[in-house]
């Protein structure tokens, strides 16, 4: 009998991580199919993440999983960009893509910065994404002519964007990102990973520096 509650709890318990990891991984109205399996080796930074800062010398790396929809991340965004602008020469900034089901443009948008990063300009985008969040955020029509328009602004080749846009390869790139969150523990964004360390999500600049300041001062 006790074999079989064993064997009944594993069955329940796979069976509830797989519908876990349908609900957060099913396709959207977004298109794009996001792969609902964990990276076999899931890891925090990778060398093809997109670091915000170089630090000759890092003392600490922040890597969080964002999705550029997601209204707490766009919340987050200014005490991001503050530290950024405090500690870019102690700290190495990085953001990983996590477009969540539900939002209608957030895969979107994550393939829209990727294709602008295969020209140098992933940290422009990501800026004008999140500063623009309120003009297209959940809207439920897709925003992609709206995205080639900031793809213009940034002065992008405009049919080198629009191929990579299309690009499968584009697709893949975002989802090793959220392959890599799935396997951390990633359930929602933002999610923050400080040395490989999930945190709780800071509520404030201030709570988010003192953190870092505790970090530094701790080497």
């Amino acid at each position: 009998m006790k074999k079989h509650l064993i064997v009944a709890a594993v069955i329940v318990a796979a069976f509830a991580t797989a519908f876990a990891s349908f609900l957060l991984f099913s396709p959207d109205d977004g298109g794009g199919t996001v792969d609902a399996e964990p990276a076999a080796r899931a890891e925090p930074v990778r060398e093809s993440s997109h670091r915000l800062t170089r630090p000759e010398r890092s003392e600490l790396t922040v890597v969080e999983f964002l999705d550029f929809e997601c209204e707490a991340c766009g919340a987050v965004y200014p005490a991001v960009e503050k530290l950024r602008e405090e500690y870019g020469d102690r700290v190495t900034f990085i953001a990983r893509y996590f477009p969540m089901p539900g939002h209608r443009n957030g895969e979107l948008a994550a393939r829209t910065a990727e294709a602008a990063a295969r020209q140098g300009k992933f940290e422009e985008m990501y800026g004008k994404l999140f500063a623009t969040q309120a003009r297209w955020g959940e809207a439920q029509e897709s925003k992609e002519s709206t995205f080639r328009g900031y793809a213009r602004e940034l002065g992008l080749d405009m049919r080198a964007f629009d191929t990579a846009l299309k690009d499968p390869a584009t697709a893949e790139r975002v989802r090793v990102d959220q392959r890599d969150g799935l396997g951390l523990g990633v359930q929602g964004t933002p999610t923050f990973f400080v040395d490989g360390e999930r945190i709780s999500t800071p509520g404030s600049y201030e709570v988010f520096k003192s953190y870092l300041d505790e970090r530094l001062a701790a080497r």
